[in-house]
């Protein structure tokens, strides 16, 4: 017998213990590696947690619903399945051995038949196997993902690492490639359906001479889930596993509302803990995707609401509620007849891109201060070290690393710009993570993060800087690459703008636009010849920033040691 432990996964830094809140298999059950068995909640995020062997399910440790530390064992998986004894089994009398009944009655009254459980699924011969694919988890705040595209189709032959299928998540679309090398054998979720972090979306057949094999029928799948689920052992006799999460109010909280409101694992988790009914999580308005409910949602409407319980729905008609703060949104109009009118639906990413910088402005006080630079020096080191710096790094050498290392050296003066409000609280950062805004066509712009960019020089900012450009613009960015920025520098002037005033990018404080570098005749103060004309390479910059915590004295202080900065490259520096 080999025994494998299951123990409670560590799912961050910050995170010492986690919450058993639902177990997919059951004593007794076979599994197979990587597949799901439980689903876990920690104060962050709720996850489903894959078998790391094949075998037998034998014991569960940890009933649903008990917090256990990092590291505790949890259950144990039998992999010699000949050999596996499970911990409770059960106590009904074998099969080819009469009962007490049979054997004082042989020829007992004829009785109904028991439903028939629905037939086994076939099985792939010895030398196939089928690997799950499963919606992965794009980041540490990415509870669930969108079926964008599939790339291949039931049948067709597949690569390890080829791009399989496209998925989208809040943050950002990405390709997903194959784990594995085989045939395609099914799509358990088609396009345009959203799914949990883990949720198998399709299974590929590998193995010598791997092909089709046919999968249970939709029917079969909800027989088989219709079945009782057996109870999970727990210390006080009555843990029986359950979809659902009881509310301190005594109201079981389902997955889905009456009205097909979904609600997440997170959501239900902490509606649980906070005593919020299911008819008080309806009428809370979801920020999420189609509507739903998020935990910002959830936990902002806790902090709002009374002592007082959610009022019971008025038997009298009411007249329907309107913000005193935000008129009502006019009727739209119908151009539906008019042929001198396109109507074009909005991608996702212009969507995101709409509430993303909606919240903005209604979060932050905005206000923009402008400077000028003379860049004359910075164009003519550039344009000395492109070609030696293209034979030497293999990427370009553009003004965005110069850009971003002035940007950081004026951080270090000005660290109320590298922050956050949480409140009436001032967050300081003491790392600097600078967002670049990287345009992708005419569909929008993304804003991937160059991570610790205060330990860069100039060459490496220019490769972290190339390196996420070119992944944004073939869909290869993680979720992680767009979050975490403290500030945010745009090159407005590489799409040929003078100037601009952006949007902040929450939860930041400052975004700065750099414009279009134009020569022009300027002002130059001579010492020996005073007041002389030339022609001069110049720029302007812009500084959006948020008013409830820098004011324009700080962000004129704040351009003004940037422009110093940039005005101090000259020609014969190292790059």
């Amino acid at each position: 017998m080999a025994k494998v432990d299951v123990v409670m996964p560590k799912m961050g830094e910050s995170i010492t213990e986690g919450t058993v809140i639902v177990w997919h298999k059951q004593p007794g059950d076979t599994i197979e590696v990587d597949e799901i068995i439980l689903e876990i909640g920690t104060d962050k995020v709720d996850t489903e947690v894959p078998s790391p062997s094949a075998g037998v399910l034998t014991e569960i440790l940890v009933p649903e619903g008990d917090t256990v530390d990092v590291g505790t064992l949890i259950a144990t998986i039998e992999t010699d399945v000949d050999a596996a004894v499970v911990a409770e089994p059960s106590s009904a009398p074998p099969a080819d051995e009469p009962t007490a009944a049979e054997k004082t009655d042989p020829a007992p009254a004829p009785q109904a038949a028991p439903a028939a459980d629905p037939p086994p699924p076939p099985q792939p011969s010895a030398n196939v196997s089928l690997v799950e694919v499963v919606m992965p988890k794009m980041g540490e705040s990415i509870m669930e993902g969108t079926i964008l595209t599939w790339h291949k189709q039931v049948g067709d032959e597949i690569e390890m690492d080829e791009t399989l299928l496209e998925i989208a998540t809040d943050k950002v679309d990405t390709e997903v490639p194959s784990p594995a090398e085989g045939v395609l054998n099914s799509i358990e979720v088609p396009e345009g359906e959203t799914v949990e972090v883990g949720t198998v979306i399709a299974r590929i057949a590998t193995g010598e001479g791997a092909s089709v094999v046919p999968t249970p029928s939709p029917a079969s799948s909800d027989a088989a889930s219709s079945k009782p689920v057996p109870a999970s052992p727990s210390p006080s006799g009555d843990g029986a596993a359950t979809e659902t999460v009881m509310a301190t109010s005594g109201e079981t909280i389902p997955r889905h509302s009456s009205a097909g409101k979904f609600f997440s694992p997170l959501v239900r988790s902490i509606a649980e803990e906070e005593g919020v009914s299911v008819g008080e999580l309806e009428r809370i308005g979801g920020s999420g995707r189609e509507g739903r409910v998020t935990k910002a949602d959830l936990m902002a409407y806790i902090r709002n609401r009374t002592a007082a319980p959610a009022p019971k729905p008025a038997t009298a008609p009411t007249r329907p509620a309107v913000s005193p703060t935000r008129p009502a949104s006019p009727p739209s109009e119908d151009y539906s007849g008019d042929d001198r009118v396109e109507i074009i639906k909005m991608d996702r990413m212009r969507q995101i891109i709409a509430h993303h910088m909606s919240e903005s402005k209604k979060t932050s006080a905005h206000v923009t201060s402008f400077a000028e630079a003379d860049v004359t020096n910075l164009v003519k080191l550039r344009e000395k070290n492109k070609a030696m710096f293209m034979e030497r790094e293999g990427i370009k050498l553009t003004y965005t690393p110069f850009f971003v290392h002035a940007a950081v050296d004026a951080l270090r003066e000005h660290p109320i710009l590298n922050a956050s409000v949480d409140g009436t609280n001032i967050i300081v950062k003491k790392d600097y993570h600078v967002g670049i805004a990287v345009a992708i066509g005419k569909r929008g712009l993304v804003v991937p993060v160059i991570k610790f960019a205060g330990h860069k020089n100039i060459a490496g900012l220019a490769h972290a800087a190339s390196d996420l450009a070119n992944r944004a613009r073939n869909k290869q960015l993680q979720p992680d690459d767009l979050q975490g920025g403290t500030i945010t520098v745009t090159n407005v002037g590489s799409l040929g703008s003078i100037m601009g005033t952006p949007i902040i990018a929450q939860p930041q404080v400052a975004i700065m636009a750099t414009g279009a570098i134009k020569k022009r005749p300027v002002v130059i103060e001579d010492p020996e010849l005073g007041d002389v004309i030339g022609i001069r390479s110049m720029m302007y910059i812009s500084l959006s920033y948020d008013h409830r915590i820098i004011d324009g004295a700080m962000a004129a202080s704040f351009l003004n040691h940037f422009v110093t900065v940039i005005e101090s490259y000259h020609p014969d520096m190292e790059v």
